[in-house]
């Protein structure tokens, strides 16, 4: 994977393809890490984290992660899951966040010079190919090795890179179910 100092890098992340991903491959991505790691590959000007919300329910699981991700360097985009029953009566939810990844996408490219697309819907190669046109790099982040595969090869083939999430492992995963070391606090004692 290449990068430069000087380039202007963007994060979109499909939040429920990659937590698929990390899922497949039997760990939890720190986003903290995830933030630091492409900090240091060059001008991290935005990291988007899109998902669905059911807002119907009291507590769901993503509520703790969506506001730590709010407060700690990510632009959260949302909107409301809907609920309906499927032909069998059971319940499903529905939230896809396709359109609102491709406007961005396209927006940005105005001001990014590196787009790292954390997904492996194939529905994205074409927003990928207008982004390219505007002169763009683009690359997928997702996995082959995941069982099954979870990027479609049509994504993976138009992006200029590709990065196996499961590569990144060691610099952006901590193990299902723990959870990330607590800064440490330089407020001369201080608590917020």
């Amino acid at each position: 994977m290449t990068f430069y100092p000087n380039e202007r890098i963007g994060l979109f992340i499909d939040g429920a393809n990659l937590y698929s991903t990390s899922k497949s491959l039997e760990f939890d991505i720190d986003y903290r890490k995830l933030l630091e790691e492409f900090r240091k590959l060059g001008r991290l000007v935005r990291a988007n984290y899109y998902t669905a919300l059911l807002e119907t329910e009291d507590f769901t699981p993503l509520r703790p992660l969506v506001d730590w991700l709010d407060y700690n360097g990510f632009s959260l985009i949302t909107k409301q899951a809907k609920e309906y029953s499927d032909e069998t009566g059971r319940r499903r939810v529905k939230g896809n966040m396709d359109v609102e990844m491709t406007v961005d996408l396209v927006e940005a490219a105005n001001y990014l010079d590196h787009i790292v697309l954390f997904t492996g819907d194939g529905d994205f190669r074409y927003a990928i190919a207008a982004v390219q046109r505007k002169g763009v790099r683009v690359t997928v982040a997702s996995s082959l090795k995941a069982s099954p595969p979870m990027v479609s090869d049509d994504l993976r083939r138009q992006a200029d890179a590709f990065i196996d999430i499961m590569d990144l492992k060691d610099k952006i995963g901590r193990a299902p179910g723990s959870r990330p070391a607590r800064p440490q606090n330089n407020n001369d004692g201080d608590e917020d």
